[in-house]
């Protein structure tokens, strides 16, 4: 029996085979470094963007700790004090008006000297009283005189409470409207309000 050399057209097949083969595994190993390409951009992309955030968040939180909060520390701190002023001048009229109830003209009483040092006093007319009207300055008034001036200072009290309580509410919701750009900047989810139970 005799054996046949191969043919010249099984042998270009066998050849094309090969080509094929060895150019897929060419274009697999492209595939491969290109997708690991696209992968390290975007891992470096996203440490871009986490760096930007982290910067955005900082400069906010920066922003409340060293502006909005001092302000409102502030604020409060002036409120506070017109409301003192406006309990000394409450307090004022009450004493006055029970002069005039009760007719009293002359009144003992204890003066605090300072360091808790007091001394008796006389008071041998009380139908004329002085009162602070601010700068140091002290003003002598009846009584009728001194109600009106009282109720010039409270009115002007009660404005300028107004407006500290407007310029607190406000530095509030700006602190609140910055919180809230750093909630989503961390894309923290949002808290859930609290439903009031019913007694």
């Amino acid at each position: 029996m005799q054996l046949s050399a191969p043919t010249a057209a099984s042998s270009s097949t066998a050849t094309r085979g090969t080509n094929t083969a060895a150019q897929h595994k060419t274009t697999s190993g492209r595939g491969a470094i290109t997708k690991q390409g696209t992968n390290g951009n975007a891992i470096t992309h996203q440490n871009e963007m986490d760096n930007i955030r982290h910067e955005k968040v900082q400069k906010f939180e920066e922003f409340v700790d060293g502006r909005l909060k001092p302000d409102l520390v502030r604020a409060i701190a002036e409120r506070d004090k017109v409301f003192e002023q406006q309990k000394v001048f409450s307090d004022l009229r009450r004493n006055i008006k029970n002069l005039e109830k009760n007719s009293v003209t002359s009144i003992r009483t204890m003066v605090n000297l300072g360091s808790e040092v007091y001394m008796q006093a006389d008071v041998p007319d009380t139908q004329h009283i002085f009162v602070d009207v601010g700068l140091g300055f002290h003003v002598e008034f009846t009584w009728s005189e001194a109600l009106s001036f009282i109720s010039l200072r409270e009115e002007k009290l009660a404005r300028q409470i107004e407006e500290y309580t407007r310029l607190i509410a406000s530095i509030k919701a700006q602190i609140k409207l910055v919180c809230e750009g750093i909630r989503e900047l961390l894309q923290i989810p949002a808290e859930k309000p609290v439903q009031e139970r019913t007694f």
